[in-house]
């Protein structure tokens, strides 16, 4: 009996320590899945990371349709020399408009006093000016900026002050639009003509000035004639935009249809943006050709 007793104690204690050892053994295994699951959420965390940022990559930057045109000609050379002859007879050469980056901006000016004394005298004004915009993200395309400055620059050159019956009519074969617009503006020298054309082709605006008057008695011209000149002005200018940067035949074409019907912004100085004060001045105190050079 006392050796059943202890069989049967030992194969109780053996039973107890084969329980021991199987939980022991469990618990690596159980540590094991959890290091297992702990990795595997961590590096889905990673890929879900990586996803992202290969999307965000991959995703579009804005763009924007790339300007047409890339420089300007020189703007003293944009009209030919029997254009000049026959709008500005008396001048001499042309004064180049200031500009700190000629390929953006340009403009040249000429003037004329046919003097005959008692007679009196004929002055002319003419001045070309240049504008090329630059396709930008936050500002558009140049295309797009060019019409915004041609409507903002005709609407401008009907606002003149002083100026007296203004008028403004489509001009066709100019580039993509173009508009002509003229008044009078009379001062103590005379009564001056203005003519102004502003055009665009492009990515380009080209704004031609021209006036006249007869002084010191000399019969005054006619505005039908200086505007039919300042039509020819600005076409050649728009022609020589078109073939310094190789297309030729844009500056004769028919309005676009994005040409917009109205007008826009007033006649800029030289290469400037800012309206000419001088396209519609004559000379200031005299008669003479110094003081109308600098008017």
């Amino acid at each position: 009996m006392q050796r059943r007793a202890q069989r049967e104690e030992r194969d109780q204690r053996a039973k107890r320590l084969s329980r021991v050892l199987v939980c022991a053994a469990a618990v690596p295994v159980m540590l094991v899945a959890a290091g297992c699951s702990s990795d595997s959420g961590s590096g889905e965390s990673t890929d879900k990371a990586a996803n992202a940022a290969a999307s965000a990559s991959a995703s579009p930057s804005p763009t924007v349709e790339a300007a047409a045109y890339s420089k300007l000609p020189e703007p003293c050379k944009a009209l030919s020399k029997k254009t000049l002859e026959d709008l500005v007879p008396e001048s001499k050469s042309g004064k180049e408009g200031k500009s700190d980056d000629v390929s953006t901006r340009a403009g040249c000016s000429w003037d004329s006093l046919d003097n005959n004394g008692v007679k009196g005298s004929q002055f002319r004004w003419l001045n070309v000016s240049m504008l090329r915009f630059e396709s930008d993200v936050t500002r558009g395309s140049g295309d797009k900026q060019a019409q915004e400055f041609y409507a903002k620059q005709v609407q401008e050159s009907q606002a003149v002050e002083g100026a007296k019956g203004a008028k403004s009519e489509p001009v066709s074969g100019t580039g993509d639009q173009a508009t002509a617009v003229r008044y009078d503006l009379k001062k103590k020298e005379g009564t001056f003509k203005q003519q102004t054309v502003v055009a665009r082709v492009e990515n380009v605006v080209v704004t031609v000035d021209y006036n006249g008057a007869g002084l010191a008695g000399d019969k005054t011209p006619s505005a039908d004639d200086l505007m039919k000149d300042a039509k020819k002005a600005a076409k050649e200018a728009v022609k020589a935009v078109s073939e310094a940067n190789g297309a030729g035949g844009k500056a004769g074409s028919a309005p676009s249809e994005s040409a917009s019907g109205s007008a826009s912004k007033s006649p800029s100085k030289g290469a400037s943006n800012e309206p000419s004060k001088g396209a519609t001045d004559g000379p200031s105190k005299s008669a003479s050709k110094e003081s109308a050079a600098k008017s």
